[in-house]
């Protein structure tokens, strides 16, 4: 009897139908709903920094790394934890599940409250550098703004829009260093002043490109490793979006935005070495890192992504560490602004050159610094290694960290062959933004352990491969 009943229902409801969609009918709202924002968590002091350019303050009365009690030279290498290899990883459940749909496991977990603050040196030192970054880049983005003129961007393809968008990404530094610093707590690092090695737009965009790698590479070599779970969620959700600046600037100089099946990830001391030698000063109270300073490494033949024959060059850079482009003698015809297809690089989604930047078998020209000099802020840090005497370039890019002899080594000069290699097959390692280092030895190290490397590097820059 039920049945019947909804049936007759149905039918009726059925019946009716054709008519209810007969005369369609599109609401507009009669009105709009105002409401007040809820409270916001308020973002840290930002202020304009009004001085560029190299220190030039009195000598510093504390210099080098920050430190305490040192346990041993290095950190030895030991054989797997055994219940890492123990898991049978065949599909099935092997574990109680703690809840429905919850599979046994997993780190933070078990229902506790998260506690968003760092828990460890480790995380401190670590989430500071990221900090120090942060700054940097929030001063970088609106600096080139303030420095170039309208004319100077038109010039190099970057319009209006894409000026705001390089604004909108200072603004987002903005939300990164409130972040760090409400991890870190009162002692987070503050901002200070810095220089940069550009002196025109083309430059600009270069240095912001590479400085966008070794910061977000930076991080994804620690953030596995914090004791802060908490911690490294925040921070993960803040280097995805320095990961989209560091594209976009590579769209805008003309590259191609993302050649590598992976990201690189590099220890904190490759970051706080590359990073340094643009902070000039900071207050006299600031938080120090324990981090090593490498020597820098100068890339005589660094490919220049502003040339049509990118990989022709022969010392056009503006010095060593980021080893950014120099346009200074580059003519109209070598430039590759107005290049035809397969040769152009203004600023657009997407480029394809003919004429790689760089390749396998190509000879790369390297001199470095030797230990002992003064970078950083307030020229208070010193540049030290302990590796013995160089003998490899390490090429260090997505998965891989593969050696390559050094030839003709003559005091701090040598070259080397620039390696065939490949992360997976059809994917080139030796790709995009990579970083290259001089070492005593030619370690076998994996993204998780890269630190390992650290003992045995004698200098360190980035490497424009693609």
């Amino acid at each position: 009897m039920v049945s019947s009943m909804v049936l007759a229902s149905a039918s009726i409801l059925v019946l009716s139908v054709p008519y209810s969609f007969a005369a369609p009918y599109v609401s507009e709202p009669a009105t709009t709903v105002h409401s007040d924002a809820p409270t916001t968590v308020p973002v840290v002091p930002v202020t304009n920094v009004t001085s560029h350019g190299s220190y030039t303050g009195p000598t510093p009365t504390t210099t080098g790394a920050l430190s305490t009690t040192v346990e041993a030279a290095t950190i030895p290498a030991r054989p797997p934890e055994p219940y890492k290899l123990q898991y049978p990883a065949d599909g099935n459940l092997h574990q109680p599940q703690p809840a429905p749909y919850t599979p046994g496991g997993g780190l933070g977990t078990n229902g506790s409250e998260p506690v968003y603050r760092v828990a460890s040196d480790f995380d401190y030192e670590s989430i500071a550098l990221a900090l120090y970054q942060e700054w940097i880049e929030l001063d970088l983005f609106h600096w080139g703004l303030a420095r170039f003129s309208e004319e100077e961007f038109e010039a190099a393809g970057l319009n209006a829009e894409d000026r705001f968008l390089i604004e909108s990404m200072a603004d987002q530094e903005v939300g990164h260093a409130t972040a760090l610093t409400n991890l870190l707590g009162d002692r987070a690092p503050v901002q200070c002043t810095y220089n940069y090695p550009v002196t025109n737009v083309r430059e600009y965009i270069d240095f912001n490109q590479k400085l966008t790698r070794w910061g977000e590479a930076g991080v994804y070599g620690f953030l596995n490793h914090l004791d802060s779970r908490e911690s490294a969620q925040i921070l993960l959700q803040s280097i995805t979006t320095e990961a989209r600046q560091q594209l976009i600037f590579r769209q805008f100089e003309g590259l191609f935005p993302m050649p590598e099946w992976f990201e690189v990830g590099i220890p904190q001391s490759w970051a706080w070495t590359l990073l340094a030698p643009y902070i000039s000063s900071c207050p006299y109270n600031q938080t120090r890192l324990i981090w090593q300073n490498y020597p820098s490494l100068y890339v005589l033949n660094q490919p220049n992504p502003a040339r049509i024959n990118g990989s022709n060059v022969w010392n056009e850079t503006t010095g060593g560490y980021a080893n950014t482009l120099s346009t200074s003698n580059l003519t109209n015809s070598s430039s590759c602004l107005s290049g035809a297809v397969g040769e152009n690089c203004s600023p657009a989604i997407t480029h394809n050159r003919t004429s790689p930047l760089s390749y396998p078998g190509r000879e790369v020209f390297l001199k470095w610094d030797t230990p002992g000099q003064s970078v950083g802020p307030n020229n208070s840090y010193v540049t030290s290694s302990s590796a013995g005497s160089p003998k490899f370039a390490a090429w260090v890019s997505q998965l891989n960290v593969t050696y390559s002899p050094l030839l003709n080594i003559s005091d701090n000069t040598a070259y080397t062959i620039q390696p065939n290699i490949s992360t997976f097959e059809g994917d080139p390692a030796a790709n995009g933004t990579i970083f290259l280092a001089i070492t005593d030895t030619n370690l076998y190290v994996t993204p998780f352990n890269l630190t390992q490397i650290n003992p045995h590097v004698n200098a360190l820059a980035i490497y424009q491969a693609g």
